[in-house]
């Protein structure tokens, strides 16, 4: 009794931190009392007594509740003696239907707490398999600075079907791949996570992407159907994705599209849609040419260039009235003057242009060449930026 009693006081003083609203309740039992008190007998306002503990079980936790429940039963109890006594039918019915009111609110409360404890577990569950699987890209990496976006269409997760990730290759480049899987929420984890697990092996083994996208198509083929969630989407499943080679010298990088949205490339302010010549099929779809005749598009990356990679969440993130989100647009008119502040600004117009969470999973991806590389450590500071994911997330 003890501890409960204490735990109840540090209950109270902490809702009393929350701007008091948590005296509210208990202002109502003093107020309802005093005035039925003074009242005719005729009037009977201890049946709004009730008010206190529903308002109690909103503004905190079923322990508080109880005590509020508690205190209007008491209260009914002081209002029945100054009229007539406890043992009038009447106010014994109040009594007995305030005590079984507050109960109900009560049990209630608890209900909700275990849900929020729920939900605050898979919420955990989800941050930690965002952080395990997704990996997101350092801020710094090589000569390059990044800049990420998660945002998925479940309100309840961290990670869905979009992937991304960057890396280290043995020769002095940095490897980057954006895709998508079809689908999306937990559900569409499991194939995500082929491509990435595969992505990671391969980028450090595979000097040419050609090599590391037949990797990519061979690990999806083989192990697809084990991990895919075909009892709820029995549909076909495929992974679209882009996978770029940038090295560190040079202007010169390369990508191999694989299904996936063409990225944007910002040079000198203007914005330029890199179509590639050789489009190839989603990942699982079917089999890629091979590796001597899988030829990568190659593009110029100067220093101050950027790239923005997504997915089709983004561009096709639809506003109230049905309008696609116009992404290459709407980048031509922000400021790019790092890739955190490009970010910063194309999240926030996506909420404005949806009026809220896109109506699937969305992920940004922005690279730009520094102009004047850092010194030091090849891999750069290593450390996971996100600019407003829910929270973001990877």
């Amino acid at each position: 009794m003890g501890h409960w009693r204490a735990s109840t006081v540090r209950l109270f003083q902490r809702s009393l931190g929350r701007g008091g609203l948590a005296m509210i309740p208990f202002v109502l039992i003093a107020t309802i009392s005093a005035v039925d008190i003074q009242a005719p007998e005729t009037v009977h306002l201890g049946p709004l007594l009730v008010i206190a503990p529903a308002l109690m079980a909103a503004l905190a936790g079923a322990r508080l509740t109880a005590l509020v429940g508690v205190l209007a039963v008491a209260a009914q109890v002081v209002i029945a003696v100054f009229h007539g006594g406890i043992s009038t039918p009447n106010h014994v019915a109040q009594i007995i239907g305030l005590a079984v009111l507050s109960a109900l609110v009560v049990v209630v409360s608890l209900a909700r707490e275990r849900r929020n404890r729920q939900l605050y577990r898979a919420r955990s569950v989800a941050e930690t398999a965002q952080r395990v699987l997704l990996r997101p890209p350092p801020p710094r990496i090589g000569p390059l600075r990044v800049a990420w976006l998660y945002l998925t269409a479940e309100d309840e997760t961290e990670i869905g079907g979009d992937l991304f990730a960057t890396t280290r290759a043995a020769h002095p480049s940095t490897r980057a791949i954006i895709g998508d899987v079809r689908g999306s929420g937990l559900s569409s984890v499991g194939e995500a996570s082929i491509v990435l697990g595969a992505f990671r092996e391969g980028a450090h083994r595979h000097a040419s992407l050609s090599s590391l996208v037949t990797v990519l198509e061979e690990s999806v083929h083989r192990d697809l159907e084990e991990v895919a969630d075909t009892a709820s989407d029995p549909g076909e499943h495929f992974i679209t994705a882009l996978v770029m080679d940038l090295p560190d010298h040079g202007t010169r990088a390369e990508m191999i599209n694989c299904g996936h949205p063409p990225p944007l490339l910002v040079h000198e302010h203007e914005v330029s849609v890199l179509h590639a010549r050789r489009p190839l099929p989603p990942l699982g779809v079917g089999t890629l040419p091979a590796p001597p005749h899988l030829h990568p598009d190659p593009f110029d990356f100067a220093p101050g260039d950027l790239l923005v990679l997504y997915t089709d969440g983004v561009v096709e993130a639809r506003s109230p009235d049905g309008t696609f989100y116009p992404l290459p647009e709407r980048v031509a008119s922000f400021p790019t003057t790092s890739p955190d502040i490009l970010l910063r600004h194309i999240h926030d117009d996506l909420l404005a242009h949806t009026g809220g969470q896109p109506g699937d999973d969305a992920a940004l991806l922005i690279i730009e060449r520094a102009r004047a590389p850092r010194s030091g450590h090849p891999n750069g500071q290593y450390g996971a930026r996100s600019v407003g994911s829910r929270p973001p997330a990877a």
